[in-house]
């Protein structure tokens, strides 16, 4: 496939870094990335994807865009008010590049439909803001195969970690499961800084990017955190893939999905 003008024009700034260059863009334009969540992570990680010209990108979400969004959920605007999250995604993303195909899915996730939803796609993330989401986008991927991206914010932290299946720890790694019910405040409780998801979710969409391209090294056996109010990055060793994990271990007890009914945003301590 060769690229036209426009798009050698439109991608000059990658195409002249030696760890992307015009094979890497190409790389980029062909494959597929899943977004789970078009919220405070999802909304920059879909506008970076896009910009960056990932070829196609799925976002799901079954929400609509409300006022309280527009503090940090950056894909939508105040005329989208009322607009379900994946239409508002969706125009925004296709205004910035219209060469994206974008796939909308007005959905929640599910035990039932996730291993459909992720199933064509090269590697997801994970912008889902409640322990039931998260530890069932882990399972499911690991299940399948499928790489992905866990992130989570809440106040004035946040962090994130890569999880390649079969070779890194899981999620469940280092959460084994879900906290009591209303344990750890939701981010509608405990409030949440706009901007941690712009920082969060465009390190989300850095290691698509890096997973994609070859670039680099991705996140994986990592679990990295942030501090807003210290301006302090950690960079925290996991322990390795399957020591006693129920899902990603070479005897998993958990071989079914679970659909967890507790909802609450989360964050390592």
């Amino acid at each position: 496939m060769a690229f036209t003008n426009e798009q050698l024009e439109r991608y000059s700034r990658h195409i002249i870094l030696k760890e992307i260059g015009v094979k890497g863009q190409k790389k980029l334009t062909a494959s597929k990335v899943l977004i789970i969540g078009a919220g405070g992570l999802g909304a920059p990680a879909a506008l970076y994807l896009a910009a960056a010209g990932v070829g196609t990108i799925g976002i799901v979400d079954a929400d609509v865009v409300d006022l309280s969004n527009l503090q940090r959920q950056v894909i939508h605007t105040t005329e989208d008010i009322g607009k379900k999250k994946v239409d508002s995604a969706a125009e925004t993303m296709r205004q910035i590049n219209p060469d994206v195909t974008v796939n909308t899915y007005h959905q929640f996730v599910t035990g039932d439909n996730i291993l459909d939803l992720i199933e064509g796609y090269d590697f997801i993330l994970d912008g889902t803001d409640n322990f039931p989401a998260k530890f069932l986008i882990n399972d499911a991927c690991v299940m399948a195969g499928k790489p992905f991206s866990h992130a989570g914010i809440i106040r004035f932290k946040g962090q994130l970690t890569t999880v390649i299946p079969g070779e890194s720890p899981c999620y469940r790694c280092i959460f084994k499961d879900p906290p009591p019910k209303d344990a750890v405040p939701t981010c509608k409780q405990a409030g949440v800084i706009g901007a941690m998801g712009g920082v969060i979710g465009s390190l989300q969409a850095m290691e698509a990017i890096k997973y994609i391209t070859g670039a680099g090294e991705l996140l994986t056996g990592y679990l990295l955190t942030f501090d807003a109010l210290s301006m302090q990055f950690r960079k925290i060793k996991l322990p390795p893939r399957g020591s006693g994990c129920a899902v990603c271990s070479d005897h998993p007890t958990i071989t079914k999905l679970i659909d967890y009914e507790q909802a609450a945003c989360e964050l390592k301590k």
